[in-house]
């Protein structure tokens, strides 16, 4: 995401915050003591709610940053495994067919194949996001 999108974002969130804020300080001086409770109450959930949408709309930005770092991270941890099972691979790659470490081979081979998909798989949708 560029800085000036950022940028931009947070402006945004900060106007619409304040916009709430100044209605809900209007509305609760144009309130009179002797109003019904129902129309103070209403009041109260309609700059609730605006407060709330004018805080998603500052989070957003950060929200999709985080997913993207998320996956970033979770694709390092998935490639671990392929980067410790793979010497193990490569020294007993003369095994493969018929030798006295097929299964061991096999075993390893699928780890790698598993956790290297993951990796990649989360690499793939960092980028896509």
């Amino acid at each position: 995401m560029k800085p000036h999108s950022i940028g931009r974002a947070l402006g945004i969130g900060l106007r619409i915050a304040g916009r709430i804020a100044g209605e809900q300080v209007a509305g609760s001086a144009a309130a009179q003591p002797g109003a019904p409770a129902t129309t103070q109450s209403r009041a109260a959930g309609q700059a609730a709610k605006g407060l709330a949408r004018g805080v998603g709309g500052f989070l957003r930005p950060f929200a999709r940053v985080g997913g993207i770092l998320w996956l970033e991270v979770a694709g390092v941890f998935f490639l671990l495994p392929v980067i410790v099972f793979a010497p193990t691979l490569w020294r007993i790659r003369t095994s493969w067919l018929r030798g006295p470490d097929h299964w061991t081979f096999l075993v390893t081979a699928g780890i790698i194949a598993v956790f290297f998909y993951l990796s990649v798989s989360s690499f793939w949708r960092a980028r896509r996001k």
